[in-house]
């Protein structure tokens, strides 16, 4: 139930907007942007990608071993991840740097704006991916470019199947980039809009695209979310959440789901479910790791949700 989880690690301060931004960006004047928004809310919360995937995957009750490199004021989330029970031997203390911080500003559409300080992330290509950790799978997530390039060499090199899931990090490649990943790994995961510039950067339709992995999952928010694999598409629901109170992370928290039915050989629709629940869970509660469960929780959930047994 191993998997190396490739990606960043961040600080995530979290600020909600009373409002909605469309109602103070005027359209006809971006070229002169100069708005202040008022955010009577104010979080710090643990968060990044490598981070966030690894804590849902160990809710789920799988291993997961973060890789990734941090700053010198990680302490904090150290002390953190050991509380969860998750391996840090693969986090690599740059010195002289912060960890990534990221400063998101979410309006009450659960629209975002976000400011990205990279810090260590810059230098992910300083920790390899370890071929002897007795890991079954692995995901690249969004990182430094380099070491997003460089881990998913190491694991089609390890013959470690991986889930490439370029997130925010995709428009730093552009379609001859993007086609090589898409070739090294086993499996390919993006959201809507990403799925769009996917498909725009590469000259390739979501059907060809899938033809070249075992399978491509493209999540859609409330719409759920649609596998194409087999030459099929496969139609996953959104599981309806308790309350929608914060979408950061969601992302992460579905593909914890999507590695945790790949660890167990689960099926697709099994898979997707899994994963939709995941970030229907998450969504509502602030912050990217404020969640838990027990196992029998998960699955009483599951059962609430779709009418099935798992």
């Amino acid at each position: 139930m191993t998997a190396i989880i490739s990606g960043s690690m961040a600080y995530d301060t979290i600020m909600v907007f009373g409002d909605r931004f469309r109602n103070h960006i005027l359209p006809d004047q971006v070229h002169i942007l100069n708005v202040s928004f008022l955010v009577p809310e104010l979080r710090k919360e643990f968060g990044g990608c490598a981070g966030n995937i690894a804590y849902n995957l160990k809710l789920l009750g799988g291993e997961p071993l973060p890789l990734a490199t941090v700053g010198a004021d990680f302490s904090p989330y150290a002390e953190w991840l050991e509380r969860c029970g998750i391996e840090r031997r693969y986090l690599r203390v740059v010195p002289g740097s912060y960890t990534a911080q990221a400063y998101i500003t979410t309006d009450i559409d659960d629209n975002q704006i976000t400011a990205f300080h990279p810090g260590a992330m810059s230098v992910a290509e300083s920790v390899d991916v370890p071929p002897d950790a007795g890991a079954r799978i692995g995901i690249v997530a969004p990182n430094g470019r380099e070491g997003m390039i460089q881990h998913a060499e190491q694991f089609r090199a390890a013959g470690i199947p991986f889930i490439f899931d370029p997130g925010q990090g995709l428009p730093m490649f552009q379609g001859e980039d993007l086609l090589h990943f898409v070739d090294q790994a086993t499996w390919v995961a993006v959201n809507d809009y990403e799925s769009q510039l996917l498909r725009e950067r590469t000259g390739l339709s979501l059907e060809a695209l899938a033809e070249r992995v075992e399978a491509l999952i493209v999540t859609r928010g409330g719409k759920g979310s649609r596998i194409y694999a087999d030459g099929r598409c496969i139609e996953i629901p959104a599981a309806a959440p308790d309350a929608v109170k914060d979408p950061t992370g969601c992302g992460d928290a579905y593909r914890a789901g999507l590695l945790y039915g790949l660890l167990n050989a689960l099926d697709w629709e099994t898979t997707g479910r899994i994963a939709s629940l995941m970030g229907a869970i998450k969504l509502a509660h602030n912050g990217t790791q404020n969640h838990s469960f027990t196992l029998d929780e998960f699955r009483a959930r599951y059962r609430q949700a779709f009418g099935r047994t798992l």
